[in-house]
């Protein structure tokens, strides 16, 4: 029985997705916020971990997927999963801190583009394996 890596990552940065659009719905509830930011800068930062989440881990996913077709091994395809898992989690919890801990963003976001870059070599063939 063949196993994917894939989903598992998938699923749990589903739920950290999850996690993070609450604290947007919950702010805005709070502070009477329908749409946009209302100039308020706890809402502006929880939309930009949030937005910068939905932006780099899907094609981070995409990769890994694609990786996981080409037969590359397991261990290089939980490389990119826990770079990626690591990276976001770090990322997410250094904005959410006021004031935000620069060098653990800073930490987060290279560890997301180590997981692009893994990926995106993965999936070009220069992962020796």
């Amino acid at each position: 029985m063949i196993i994917s890596l894939t989903p598992v990552y998938a699923g749990i940065l589903a739920l950290m997705y999850v996690v993070l659009s609450l604290r947007v719905i919950s702010l805005r509830r709070a502070e009477k916020i329908g749409i946009g930011d209302g100039g308020h800068a706890e809402l502006i930062r929880r939309q930009r971990v949030h937005g910068n989440f939905a932006e780099y881990v899907p094609l981070v996913l995409v990769l890994m997927t694609l990786a996981e077709l080409q037969e590359v091994p397991d261990a290089v395809v939980h490389l990119i999963g826990g770079l990626l898992l690591s990276g976001r989690l770090l990322h997410a919890w250094a904005l959410g801190q006021e004031p935000g801990h620069l060098k653990a963003r800073v930490l987060g976001m290279i560890l997301t583009f180590a997981a692009l870059i893994a990926g995106g070599l993965s999936n070009l063939g220069f992962v020796v394996y």
